[in-house]
């Protein structure tokens, strides 16, 4: 039995729709979150750091204005930020793809090929 595959998924964001068409393409079975309607408690945030092996400072969209507001140029801890991200979903990078224990950044998305593999 294969893993399963979850994709967080933002359905205005050209890379996010790619990684889809990819998983599409490829045949996959997979499960969507479209976290910007469905909210993440900070337990699902956590998650999904260790998966991808990053903190929460680097799942932030930098150039997002809820970031500039909020963290640019503040020293917070990994708590307040995990906080930020729940509060601000749209400041979490996507799109991510997790597969099993593990996630990455589909960026660029073609690098969801090999991952899921």
């Amino acid at each position: 039995m294969s893993e399963k595959i979850t994709i967080y998924h933002n359905n205005q964001c050209s890379k996010s729709i790619e990684a889809l068409g990819i998983l599409k393409d490829e045949g996959v079975d997979f499960e969507i979150i479209e976290y910007l309607k469905v909210e993440q408690s900070s337990i699902e945030i956590k998650d999904l750091l260790m998966k991808l092996g990053v903190s929460a400072n680097d799942l932030m969209r930098k150039g997002e204005k809820d970031y500039i507001e909020n963290v640019k140029g503040k020293e917070l801890s990994e708590e307040k930020l995990v906080d930020l991200l729940v509060k601000f979903p749209k400041l979490i990078e996507r799109p991510i793809v997790i597969k099993g224990n593990k996630a990455i950044i589909g960026r660029p998305p073609t690098s969801v090929v090999d991952f899921i593999a």
